[in-house]
């Protein structure tokens, strides 16, 4: 067992610390790609700032106490052993009080054993001619679980398991995702780490065997999670990105739109990680915010690099006595520079335009030209173009036909155009050369702090290099204009409708080439001809298999088979590549399969925001393209999990937490390393909100508990562990309320009537009846609309506040008269009995082992096996729950025992006046009783 273990919190980029959704989801209307004003910037960081102080201030304040409290309870579990997959004996005594180890044990084992989560067992009497399917979206293979995964598990489970008890054919597909960069630089971390080795010690094939033994461990450890969070996954279509299948899907996928002219072969400027020596996807890369000069760990540097300042230094203008100053912050680059650039209407450059700057190191001539894109504000007003090494750059280079200029390779090290004074020293370290260089020959103007922000790769801790590289490009704007033409896609909340049409309308070419090992192997192989005298450009073919495109080579340049020789891109896709086929190549694509054909599109796809463009849009763009439909109806967003201070859940902040520590309870021990690429004050930070946090560490909440919490919070507020520990008392109060009710019923099992047998009722009989048409009515429009926190709010407040605060105190006298006990004890087994069923979604495991200790005393035919098969209830069909006169009570007043005993032996008639019926002692009853209506078509009952 993982209760109480202890763990220690290494913040090299792992850590925990407590969670809550974003406050606010307002999308933002820009790119991804699109940068923000320099003011924007400034109060993002200030705004950080000021949440980092508020932690570091109160690091020497006393600790609330109140917020979390270890439990001492003694636990008790489940006593009877039996091999897994047996039926749980619920015959056993009821327990004393609420264990979730005790509840959550051996229930799952025979979910899974009995099949009760395959499409296949579609045999219940309540069935539909329906289907629901999703996939998870996969988790990389390279750790474990957190809590932002059990957020999307949490949701999506609810949601299935909730169209699955309606009947609907259900498939939820598991899966994992391949992570190349990820999994790539944990498994060389951890072959450095214990063998001394780097990648490039061994084979590729060797190093691919390292890698597939790092994803068996650890994609069974995930799978182990998303079980002890009770997912109803059909586990018999488990799918990996890199099995053989999806492999072949990949492949198919790629050549298609080769051949379609939609990947094409070209130069382009990339993300550029110097450590790892590859291209990276826009989502790996981090912004780090500087609010000036900043000494930062690089690695490769011994030494940490400054950043945060801005260089000014002189250019001479060829022919000219004058000068044109620039400034930049990176001053390294300027070995690249091909152009000057000014704003057509500054006048303080009105005479220089198609004039010449001499470059002080290589004597090159640089055009002095105008674009209206430059600031005239920022700096001197003049910038210097460096299109090799700068996005802004390269597209000015390209509206005036600029030549680029590449100083820096791809391990970091200046080239050769540099000079032999550069020549192979370190980017970052020829920044000092050269800038003392520039103080030799008196052109060094200054340098002053400046806010900035900086792109770090999130995998490797570097500095983000563009570079323009030959890689593969997917043409996206076609099949971005059909995704927004369309129209048919759903997106829930609908404020994230103009963004996903913002973006995708102003979309550019996707980079998927990647310089790795890990991951699938480009299909696309570089010819050469035998007997060819001329001198060959790249020439490419592809293909589904080496033979095919040779074949392919053979036919496009007229030639024999034996005179093709090919080698294949050493380079790999980007895993993003990929996953944009998950929902269709999880069932079978390319093939015609009988899942294809039954579960294709999926009915949606439920997922946090921060995937709109890196995931969503490309399953939309790629899907629409590859199956000519899209491949789901529906796109529900959750927000992202943040911590109670705002920040986003990130494992470089040490704000992480894995949701088996909050379902087994866990004991920090905060424990400070020197390792990692942060710098002391985050760290301080991070520590210093974990030793606030959690003073006494987790304490154990329970696998129900926990998905309660989830699924009851909202787009905005905050969700703390507290909350969790509330959720977990409520499976303490169900607890309790079923033992009372099984001491109602009695040892005697005998079936109690139906609630049309059940007769006379009284008017607190017919109020908390309507009660449960009620909350039976708010579940349906919740779920329907996508807003789970209005279900779980409202089984809340019937089984606490309208089960259990009144009627139960209600009926608790009334049992002791033999007349009425049998009436009573039939409204509260219905009461108790249905209102499981509706929270089984969200607490599968409570709701379970409860449901089958009640069913000796159901009447009518048999139930399903288990409540996961169970209808669940439907207001169209509980007109037995609609009672012509009820009690209302106004929302907020609270009965008292005293209240409780008069108001048992009050009937209300059709034309009395509610308020004389009060006792004396009762005055301030007489404002909370109406008159009685009808409850057909009831909308409003609190």
């Amino acid at each position: 067992m993982r209760a109480n273990r202890i763990i220690s919190l290494k913040l090299s980029g792992r850590g925990a610390a407590i969670f809550c959704t974003s406050r606010s989801t307002k999308p933002s209307s820009s790119s991804s790609q699109q940068k923000s004003s320099p003011r924007a910037k400034a109060e993002k960081l200030k705004r950080r700032r000021e949440r980092e102080e508020t932690i570091l201030l109160n690091r020497n304040s006393s600790v609330d106490d109140k917020k979390v409290k270890l439990s001492d309870k003694e636990k008790i579990v489940y006593p009877i052993c039996k091999p897994p997959g047996t039926k749980k004996d619920t015959s056993f005594p009821f327990p004393s009080s609420y264990s979730p180890e005790y509840v959550e044990s051996s229930w799952y084992q025979w979910w899974e054993k009995e099949g009760f989560f395959s499409p296949e067992q579609h045999r219940v009497s309540h069935a539909v001619d329906q289907t629901f399917s999703l996939c998870i979206p996969p988790p990389n293979v390279t750790g474990s679980l957190h809590l932002g995964h059990a957020l999307t598990v949490a949701v999506e489970d609810a949601l299935v398991r909730w169209r699955r008890m309606q009947g609907y054919r259900v498939l939820w597909v598991p899966g994992c995702d391949h992570a190349g960069i990820a999994t790539q630089t944990v498994v060389e971390r951890r072959l450095l780490n214990q063998e001394g080795k780097h990648r490039q010690d061994f084979t590729r094939e060797e190093f691919l065997q390292e890698l597939w033994k790092w994803k068996n461990q650890k994609g069974e450890e995930i799978y182990h999670q998303l079980r002890r969070l009770g997912a109803s996954l059909d586990w018999s279509r488990a799918c990996f990105t890199m099995d053989p299948g999806f492999s072949r899907a990949v492949t198919k996928a790629f050549v298609r739109l080769c051949d379609s002219g939609l990947i094409y072969r070209s130069e382009g400027l990339v993300n550029w990680s110097c450590a790892l020596e590859s291209s990276i996807s826009d989502i790996e890369v981090d912004s780090k915010e500087l609010p000036g000069q900043t000494m930062l760990s690089v690695p490769g540097y011994e030494n940490k690099v400054e950043f945060g300042t801005i260089v000014t230094f002189a250019y001479p203008i060829e022919g000219h006595d004058g000068e044109v100053e620039v400034s930049t912050t990176r001053p390294e680059t300027m070995l690249g520079d091909v152009a000057i650039a000014v704003h057509p209407n500054d006048p303080r450059y009105q005479g220089v335009h198609g004039k010449h700057c001499k470059h002080p190191f290589t004597n090159r001539l640089l055009p002095i030209i105008t674009d209206s894109v430059v600031d005239m504000e920022l700096g001197t007003g003049a910038v210097k173009v460096t299109p090799a090494h700068d996005h802004t750059d390269f597209l000015l280079s390209q509206r005036h036909s600029l030549p680029c200029l590449t100083v820096i390779a791809g391990d970091g090290t200046m080239m050769p155009p540099c000079g032999e004074w550069l020549k192979g020293v370190k980017r970052f370290d020829a920044r000092q050369l050269i800038l003392d260089a520039l103080v030799e020959k008196k052109l060094f103007r200054g340098k002053t702090n400046h806010a900035m922000t900086l792109p770090v790769c999130s995998r490797s801790g570097d500095i983000i290099e563009p570079l323009l590289k030959k890689q593969w490009f997917i043409q996206c704007d076609e099949m971005a204009k059909k995704a927004v033409e369309d129209g048919q896609l759903e997106i829930i909340p609908h404020c994230f409708t103009k963004t996903w049409k913002n973006w995708l309308s102003n979309i550019s070419d996707w980079c998927i080439s990647r310089q790795l090992w890990w991951g699938h192997q480009i299909p696309a192989y570089q010819v050469e001809l035998c007997n060819s005298t001329e001198k060959q450009e790249e020439q490419w073919v592809w293909g589904q298999s080496e033979n095919e495109a040779r074949h392919r080579a053979a036919v496009k340049y007229g030639v024999k088979l034996e005179d093709v020789t090919l080698t294949q891109d050493p380079d790999v896709l980007d895993t993003w590549f990929s996953s944009a086929l998950f929902p269709f190549a999880m069932l079978g694509w390319p093939e015609k399969t009988t899942d294809l054909q039954r579960f294709y599109p999926n009915s949606i796809l439920e997922t946090g925001n921060d995937l709109i463009f890196f995931w969503v849009a490309r399953m939309v763009m790629l899907g629409t393209e590859l199956t000519r439909q899209l491949p789901f109806k529906q796109v529900v967003f959750h927000s992202l999990v943040r911590d109670e201070h705002g920040r986003k859940m990130s494992k470089s902040l040490g704000n992480v937490i894995d949701p088996l520590d909050v379902i087994n309870g866990v004991t920090l021990e905060v424990e400070k390393v020197e390792e990692g690429n942060f710098d002391p004050r985050e760290r301080r930070v991070a520590m210093e909100a974990q030793r606030k946090n959690f003073p006494k560490g987790i304490p154990q909440c329970g696998t129900d508990a926990l998905r309660f919490a989830l699924c009851s919070h909202k787009m905005q507020g905050d969700l703390s562990i507290s909350q969790v520990l509330s959720c977990r008392y409520f499976c303490n109060k169900i607890w309790h309320t079923l033992r009372y009710t099984l001491g109602v019923m009695g040892k005697n099992t005998i079936p109690v009537g139906t609630l049309k047998e059940t007769t006379p009722l009284s008017s607190m009989d017919r109020w908390i009846c309507s009660r449960l048409y009620s909350t039976v009515l708010q579940c349906e429009k919740g779920f329907e609309a996508y807003e789970l926190h209005t279900v779980t709010s409202a089984l809340y407040s019937f089984w606490v506040h309208s089960l259990c605060d009144v009627y139960m105190e209600y009926v608790k006298p009334v049992l002791s008269h033999s007349r009425a006990r049998q009436v009573a004890s039939s409204v509260l087994y219905h009461c108790v009995s249905m209102s499981l069923v509706m929270l089984s979604p969200f607490m599968p495991f409570i709701t379970e082992e409860l449901w089958q200790r009640l069913q000796p005393f159901r009447p009518g035919p048999a139930a399903q096996t288990s409540l996961c098969l169970e209808q669940y209830p439907c207001s169209s069909k509980l007109v037995g729950l609609q009672p012509s006169i009820f009690l209302t009570i106004t929302k907020g007043f609270s009965f008292s025992r005293c209240n409780l005993l008069h108001i048992q032996n009050i009937y209300i008639g059709v034309n009395s006046t509610s308020s004389a019926l009060l006792p004396p002692a009762l005055p301030a009853l007489s404002a909370t009783v109406s008159k009685p209506y009808n409850i057909a078509g009831l909308t409003t009952v609190f």
